[in-house]
C-alpha cells in the first residue's frame, strides 16, 4: 500500500519535494475512493465506511474545481492520467 502512495506521489508530483499539491492528493483519493468502492462490494452494509467515501468524494470534487479554476492544463492532465472522466 506504501508503495503504491509512493508511486502516485512520483507521477503526479510538481517537483521532487512535492508530497501536498492539489495533483498528488487528488491522486491519493483517487486511490482511496477506489478501495473504498472494491470493499463495498465485498461489505454492502457499512454504513461507517460509505461516510468516508463520500467525504473523500467531496473532498476531490472540490480539489478538482480549485484545479480547474487556477490551473486548467494540469486539470486536463490530472483527468487524462486518472482517468476521471469520459
Amino acid at each position: 500500500m506504501i508503495e503504491r502512495k509512493t508511486e502516485i506521489i512520483k507521477s503526479l508530483a510538481i517537483n521532487s519535494n512535492d508530497t501536498g499539491s492539489s495533483e498528488v492528493q487528488i491522486g491519493l483519493l483517487s486511490e482511496k475512493i477506489k478501495k473504498l468502492s472494491n470493499h463495498f462490494n465485498q461489505f454492502k452494509r457499512d454504513k461507517h465506511s460509505s461516510q468516508g467515501l463520500l467525504k473523500a468524494v467531496n473532498k476531490r470534487k472540490s480539489l478538482l474545481k480549485y484545479l480547474k479554476r487556477t490551473n486548467p492544463k494540469s486539470y486536463d492532465q490530472i483527468l487524462h492520467k486518472l482517468n476521471l472522466r469520459k
